[in-house]
């Protein structure tokens, strides 16, 4: 059927990542296997958020950054020079901590305007099939079926939040980073994501940045706890399967962090 893909296993492989001369993550490498949620947690500040961006090629848009390292799809390494970035970005698509609807488009063009920017092609019947699939799998289709012709800026924050998860599903992408996507929502809006999460595991690979330690618990299959120390770029510390890493960590200050001894 138009737009189902499958979930690919995302390889970062020994990134460093600089802001001008400022390193802000150090030779970090993390597989976040195929199907699977992978929880990005850690302190304000420790690069959880840059690294993020790394995996679809957002770091690069800044001016003074660079990095090292790579981050590979299925062993594809996105920032291969023959890879179009538009392809990078079809595979692997992202959702911010704020939602960020195109306020003049309405419910139905905010859920397609993806596919343009991917030169995705389809007809008016696989566009309709699409906005009616992306917004059921984003927990949305029931409360905006009526209206998809209103403007999408007049949703509530979290239907806003779920509105740009259905627009990033329209692509069928293999993974998708979530950087807080809850942090501004209230807790029914917030499930609502946790359920759409837990809807979508399997079908893509998802990795996630949240500060809500019981958040990452609840939803995640894996988990990586990243700590900077006082001027030194960001690290992982201990990676693995969360119900270990919540319940019996290997080091020491993975135990403080998810026990809210710092952070």
């Amino acid at each position: 059927m138009f737009g189902e893909t499958s979930a690919g296993e995302l390889v970062a492989d020994s990134i460093t990542a600089w802001f001008g001369t400022h390193k802000v993550l150090d030779r970090v490498s993390l597989t976040m296997e195929t199907g699977k949620v992978t929880a990005l947690i850690g302190p304000s500040g420790c690069g959880k958020s840059t690294f993020l961006r790394i995996l679809n090629r957002m770091h690069e848009m800044v001016p003074s950054a660079s990095l090292s390292g790579e981050v590979r799809l299925d062993g594809s390494d996105l920032y291969e020079r023959s890879q179009r970035l538009t392809w990078a970005r079809r595979q692997v698509g992202m959702i911010f901590q704020k939602p960020n609807p195109f306020p003049a488009m309405s419910i139905y063009e905010n859920t397609i305007a993806a596919l343009n920017l991917t030169g995705v092609r389809a007809n008016r019947e696989q566009k309709d099939q699409l906005v009616e699939d992306s917004l059921r799998k984003a927990s949305l289709w029931d409360e905006v079926k009526d209206r998809l012709e209103q403007p999408g800026g007049g949703l509530s924050g979290g239907q806003q939040q779920r509105l740009c998860i259905a627009r990033a599903l329209a692509v069928a992408p293999r993974v998708l980073l979530m950087d807080e996507p809850c942090s501004a929502l209230d807790p029914t809006s917030t499930r609502r994501v946790e359920e759409t999460i837990a809807q979508l595991r399997g079908q893509m690979t998802i990795v996630i940045v949240t500060h809500n330690m019981q958040q990452a618990a609840r939803v995640s299959d894996e988990c990586a706890f990243f700590l900077a120390a006082q001027n030194t770029p960001g690290v992982i510390v201990e990676h693995g399967d969360t119900g270990a890493m919540f319940n019996n960590p290997q080091d020491e200050r993975t135990f403080d962090y998810v026990n809210g001894r710092f952070g």
